[in-house]
């Protein structure tokens, strides 16, 4: 396979996962401030699948889908006024999630063990980013800051980290047995 064809490859499995997390946010349930969402199932998944460059090249694809009007964040909204607004600060965090999360599987090694860890840590960056732009933009003290941002998406983020570890090292090692995705060192091409 040519240099070229697997870049191309790499972009398609990028621009994949951004769709997949713009389908997976349309999943909600609304709370007060922030809905929990798919999103970060995407996050995940796309993370634990594609490493920490590609991961974080489809989430910063779909933050500038986003952006730019398309209606691909949660409850089928778009533009930047969603990224300057109370739940910008998860959808910037979703970039540095991604590439956390797969630096982690990559430094050690792609099981569901690993990716369970990498992306309970993933889902505590996500929280940080969000929570400090929610604390900003609604004027907020810390307790109402981690009261709407972080303690409601606690027990739904650890079912969303163990459900990203086992659909993503799935998905991941079919990918690499079709050869589909390179494989890192120690895993089975």
């Amino acid at each position: 396979m040519t240099e070229r064809s697997k870049r191309l490859r790499s972009l398609i499995n990028c621009s994949i996962f951004a769709a997949v997390t713009a389908i997976l946010a349309q999943i909600e349930i609304p709370l007060p401030l922030i809905p929990i969402s798919g999103q970060t199932l995407a996050v995940g998944i796309a993370a634990t699948v594609l490493g920490s460059r590609h991961g974080a090249i489809a989430m910063l694809v779909y933050a500038a889908i986003g952006a730019i009007g398309l209606p691909v964040f949660a409850g089928f909204s778009g533009g930047p006024q969603v990224l300057v607004g109370p739940s910008g600060g998860y959808i910037f965090g979703f970039i540095a999630t991604a590439y956390i999360t797969g630096l982690i599987l990559e430094k050690t090694r792609f099981s569901i063990p690993i990716a369970l860890i990498a992306n309970i840590v993933g889902m505590v960056v996500t929280l940080i980013f969000g929570t400090i732009q929610l604390k900003i933009v609604m004027d907020l003290n810390w307790h109402a800051a981690l009261a709407a941002g972080v303690y409601p998406f606690i027990p739904v983020g650890l079912i969303k980290a163990f459900l990203a570890s086992v659909i993503g090292i799935t998905v991941r090692r079919r990918l690499v047995q079709a050869k589909l995705i390179g494989a890192t060192q120690g895993e089975v091409a």
